[in-house]
């Protein structure tokens, strides 16, 4: 209540043009949720800047236009360019399937349930009781669904294959595994741009496990990725069936990390470029990669890779013999 009537600490230091813009959406955003008195909503462990895009896309009608006005507020650079991989206003509801059978529904039961709990939440694996199997791939629902019966299939944003088709490199990014990277990956026409291109194409990977990944290798990883870009588990209609080094050929690890790192493994899946970068300690999330060590590592991969094709003999010109 506070933070919407702008009185909050979080306000201290923000000037009057930017509180008063976000505090607009943060009060549409309200209202449309007390239009819904049958819907309970928890606002614990929520997400002020969630909350400010939701009532943007909202009042919009469009995620665009959404992402175009939360990227000038939060003044990411111009050159930097954010895209929704699903460019819908339709709701959808990502849901995961586990080994032993069982449908989990909503993110948040996935990764961090609070069990109704009005209580902080830790992502942290040994915060929250463990899933009761490890999960087998993860897909999209209605947002009315509960089971496979449900699933849908949506498409991916064309602008994010045109992206892809025509980038120097691709960055499988820390996260959760399966709640923020995987559900990118399974959209089709994803996987297939990502494995046509030879460019680097390097997983980040976490510095710690989470509820989502116990127990998982750095191999767990790679596979979890190509199962999702191959739509192993889905309808087999729309599977694929390339390998892991198509979509992974570099493995950038932080010093210090907790996922076991199985380097013969990798290499039985085709991947042998591992490189191990210096890390930082964050209090909230534990080992993270250095960011200067990281970005002059990923500019080398891409270097490196730029100096190969360039090492490369023309096609054109390789078999021509010169003649006096």
């Amino acid at each position: 209540y506070h933070i919407v009537e702008g009185e909050h600490s979080l306000w201290d230091g923000v000037s009057r043009p930017y509180r008063e813009t976000i505090r607009a959406f943060l009060v549409y955003f309200h209202n449309e949720i007390l239009r819904r008195p049958v819907e309970t909503f928890c606002f614990t462990n929520g997400s002020i800047g969630n909350f400010f895009f939701a009532g943007a896309r909202i009042f919009f009608q469009s995620l665009d236009a959404a992402i175009f006005l939360f990227s000038r507020v939060s003044q990411i650079p111009a050159e930097s360019l954010v895209l929704p991989v699903i460019s819908t206003n339709d709701r959808l509801t990502l849901g995961c399937e586990l080994w032993d059978g069982t449908i989990i529904r909503g993110q948040n039961e996935i990764s961090h349930p609070s069990n109704g709990r009005r209580e902080v939440v830790d992502k942290d694996c040994n915060s929250c009781s463990a899933l009761p199997s490890s999960i087998k791939r993860v897909f999209y629902m209605s947002s009315e669904g509960c089971n496979l019966l449900h699933e849908v299939f949506p498409e991916a944003n064309h602008t994010v294959l045109e992206q892809l088709s025509k980038v120097d490199c691709i960055v499988y990014a820390m996260g959760s595994l399966f709640t923020s990277v995987c559900p990118s990956l399974v959209l089709r026409g994803i996987g297939e741009t990502i494995a046509s291109r030879s460019i680097p194409k390097v997983l980040l990977l976490n510095g710690s496990h989470d509820r989502e990944t116990i127990g998982l290798s750095a191999s767990g990883f790679v596979t979890a990725i190509t199962d999702s870009l191959n739509r192993t588990y889905g309808d087999p209609d729309k599977s694929l069936k390339y390998h892991p080094k198509d979509y992974v050929n570099a493995i950038l690890v932080p010093e210090g990390g907790q996922i076991p790192l199985d380097v013969e493994n990798l290499a039985s899946k085709g991947i042998f470029h591992v490189l191990t970068v210096k890390s930082v300690h964050d209090t909230k999330v534990g080992v993270i990669f250095d960011p200067v060590s990281l970005i002059q590592a990923l500019t080398g991969l891409i270097s490196e890779h730029m100096d190969a094709r360039l090492a490369e003999p023309d096609p054109l010109t390789e078999n021509v013999t010169s003649v006096c």
